[in-house]
């Protein structure tokens, strides 16, 4: 039995398979909002590197959508994913690769945004109207209970960073760099956390 495209990914080629992601896919429409989602990925990133974010912060922006593309990783199952949520499956797709503060801005950035109306008095109408109407099939503002075991999350600080730059990631026109500016980061990224593995 041949192995599916995924299970032959390795982090030598990885973000090829990312960039070949974003060249075939980014150009489909995000959500209801004024930008694709290439688009929408890139300006997070755009943003985050403006801001001076270190690298691994400006990936996990660039990433933290990857979920809408889990199709493309082969045999990987949406069945496997609890509520076939996006956050949760871009996240099962990077942790072969990433580390775990990029999984967990992926896997909880939809979660901030509960956070953030529980806790943000004035976050919420900040929201994109398209925002709002997924905040309501999110299950809306966080409980007090979810507000507390949120914070227990050691790469909360970082979760709420990156979930600021999805939300700032939607002017339409705005110019921003390319998948490929972003490529050599990504690789250290990956390639770091391959050693730090490798070294346990």
């Amino acid at each position: 039995m041949s192995m599916s495209r995924s299970q032959t990914l390795s982090a030598d080629t990885i973000v090829d398979f990312l960039a070949d992601i974003f060249e075939r896919r980014g150009g489909e429409e995000y959500l209801g909002e004024p930008v694709t989602m290439a688009e929408h990925m890139l300006q997070g990133a755009h943003f985050a590197e403006q801001a001076g974010e270190p690298e691994i912060i400006v990936v996990a922006a660039l990433l933290h959508d990857i979920g809408h593309f889990t199709s493309e990783f082969g045999t990987f199952s949406m069945d496997d994913v609890e509520d076939r949520h996006h956050e949760e499956a871009g996240a099962k797709v990077l942790e072969r690769f990433f580390p775990t503060l990029v999984t967990d801005c992926v896997r909880y950035h939809v979660a901030a945004k509960r956070y953030l109306c529980a806790t943000t008095p004035d976050y919420f109408g900040k929201l994109s109207e398209a925002s709002v109407h997924s905040l309501n099939l999110q299950g809306g503002p966080m409980s007090d209970s979810e507000v507390r075991s949120f914070e227990l999350n050691r790469n909360c600080p970082a979760i709420i960073r990156v979930r600021l730059y999805d939300d700032a990631g939607k002017e339409a026109g705005l110019t921003t760099q390319p998948f490929s500016h972003y490529a050599p980061m990504v690789q250290r990224i990956v390639d770091d956390h391959c050693r730090d593995m490798a070294d346990r």
